[in-house]
C-alpha cells in the first residue's frame, strides 16, 4: 500500500485539509459541488476523500452511480467534523477580533478640536492606553457611515440640532490682559483691532459671531479701528493671546484660557449665541464599546467643565 493510503496509528488525527475537504463533501454529497466550493477539481476531492478513508480504515460514502450517501461511520465522522470546524471559526473570530486594532474616530470643527478636545484629550487616552483615537478636524459635515466615523461633534443653533448637547454656547470679548486698561466700557471697543473668521459663506459678516453680545450691548452698530481676518478660529484666537486685538470668546472652548490668565473679559458676563455642541453617534458606534466610552466621556469632561 502507498504511505498516503496507509491506515493512521489510534488517535493520530488526519490532516485538517483532508477534515475540511470531507465536511464539504458530506454537507453537499457531492464532490463536484464540493471542489466548486474549495476550488479543487473533482478528481482532488476525490483523492482526499479516498485519502481519508485509507488513514480511518473504513469507507465514509456509499458511492453509487449519480449519488453519494454517507455510510454509518461518514455520518459519525459528519457531525464531529462540523462541530470541531465551526468551533475552530469561532474561536479563530473571537482571537482575530481581540487582535484588531481598537479605534475611536471623532470628526468636529477645527476650533472644538484644537480649542477644548485636545486639550483635554489625555484624560481619555490614559484611561484607554489600548484605543487609538483618529480626530478628522473639518468645517465639512461628513457622512458617518461612509467615512467610516463614530462620533461627531457638531455646532449647530439649538432649534437644529442632532443628538444630546454637550454644552451651549456664550460669547464675551476677550483679549490679552495688556490690552484690558484701554477696554472700560463696550463703545472702547472702537478703538481696537477686531479679530474674527473669514467665512466661506458670503452672506456671514465680519461681526457674524459677536453678533449676540452686539445685540445685548446695543451696539449692532459697532465699527472697530481695524481688522484681522483668519480661515480659522483657533488662528484668530491665538492672535488675541498674542495681543494683537480682540476676539468674541466662544465659552466654554475658551474657559482654560481665561482660567489661566492669558485671556481676560474686560466688559463683563456674556450673551448666549442660542448655538450648542452636540454629540451624534453612527450606527457602526453601537457595536463599539470604546467609541461608547468616549463619549462618556465626553459627557462627563462637559459636565465637569460646567461646574468649574
Amino acid at each position: 500500500m502507498h504511505p498516503e493510503n496507509a491506515k493512521a496509528p489510534a488517535g493520530e488525527l488526519p490532516p485538517l485539509e483532508l477534515l475540511r475537504t470531507f465536511e464539504a463533501a458530506a454537507r453537499r454529497l457531492s464532490f463536484t459541488l464540493a471542489a466548486a466550493e474549495l476550488h479543487l477539481t473533482q478528481s482532488a476531492v476525490s483523492r482526499q476523500i479516498q485519502q481519508l478513508e485509507a488513514s480511518l480504515g473504513v469507507l465514509l460514502f456509499e458511492r453509487r452511480h449519480r449519488a453519494l450517501s454517507l455510510t454509518e461511520a461518514g455520518g459519525v465522522m459528519q457531525r464531529a467534523v462540523t462541530d470541531s470546524l465551526e468551533r475552530l471559526r469561532d474561536a479563530t473570530a473571537r482571537v482575530r477580533a481581540n487582535s484588531a486594532p481598537r479605534q475611536v474616530a471623532i470628526t468636529t470643527t477645527p476650533g472644538f478640536a484644537s480649542l477644548w478636545l485636545i486639550p483635554k484629550l489625555a484624560r481619555f487616552t490614559g484611561t484607554h492606553p489600548q484605543v487609538d483615537v483618529r480626530v478628522s478636524a473639518t468645517l465639512d459635515v461628513l457622512d458617518l457611515e461612509s467615512s467610516r466615523i463614530d462620533i461627531a461633534v457638531r455646532f449647530a443653533p439649538i432649534s437644529r440640532g442632532v443628538g444630546p448637547a454637550l454644552f451651549e454656547e456664550s460669547v464675551v470679548p476677550l483679549c490679552a490682559p495688556r490690552l484690558a486698561d484701554a477696554l472700560h466700557a463696550p463703545s472702547d471697543l472702537s478703538g481696537l483691532t477686531l479679530l474674527t473668521v473669514d467665512y466661506a459663506d458670503p452672506s456671514e459678516t465680519a461681526t457674524t459671531d459677536w453678533e449676540p453680545w452686539l445685540r445685548v450691548m446695543g451696539l449692532a452698530d459697532l465699527r472697530m479701528k481695524s481688522t484681522l481676518r483668519f480661515t480659522h478660529y483657533a488662528d484668530a484666537v491665538a492672535a488675541a493671546v498674542a495681543g494683537q486685538g480682540v476676539v468674541i470668546g466662544r465659552m466654554p472652548l475658551l474657559r482654560e484660557l481665561v482660567r489661566d490668565g492669558r485671556l481676560v473679559a474686560p466688559l463683563g458676563e456674556g450673551a448666549v449665541s442660542r448655538r450648542a455642541y452636540f454629540v451624534e453617534m453612527s450606527k457602526r458606534a453601537a457595536g463599539n464599546r470604546d467609541a461608547q466610552d468616549f463619549a462618556q466621556w465626553l459627557r462627563d469632561e462637559a459636565d465637569a467643565a460646567q461646574r468649574t
